[in-house]
């Protein structure tokens, strides 16, 4: 059985969060640049490792060194 990345809702900006760049945004490159080498990403003030994938909403977001990267469509039906 394949595991589904957790569904962790919307982000709430009271809590701590990690920012979200999309992969093939020119602004991606900036925002990565930011947080050169951070272990986890930040979701609602929980800690997610580098690699991690989770679901928020209709996005499939990847943990890529402190920065989530928005990888496409959580939506099995609409990829």
């Amino acid at each position: 059985m394949i595991n589904q990345p957790e569904n962790v809702g919307a982000m709430d900006p009271e809590l701590r969060n990690s920012p979200v760049a999309a992969e093939f945004d020119e602004d991606s490159d900036t925002v990565l640049q930011q947080h050169p080498g951070a272990p986890v990403c930040y979701f609602n003030a929980r800690e997610y490792a580098n690699g991690e994938y989770v679901r928020s909403g209709s996005r499939l977001l990847k943990c890529r060194y402190g920065v989530w990267v928005e990888v496409g469509s959580a939506d099995p039906h609409n990829p």
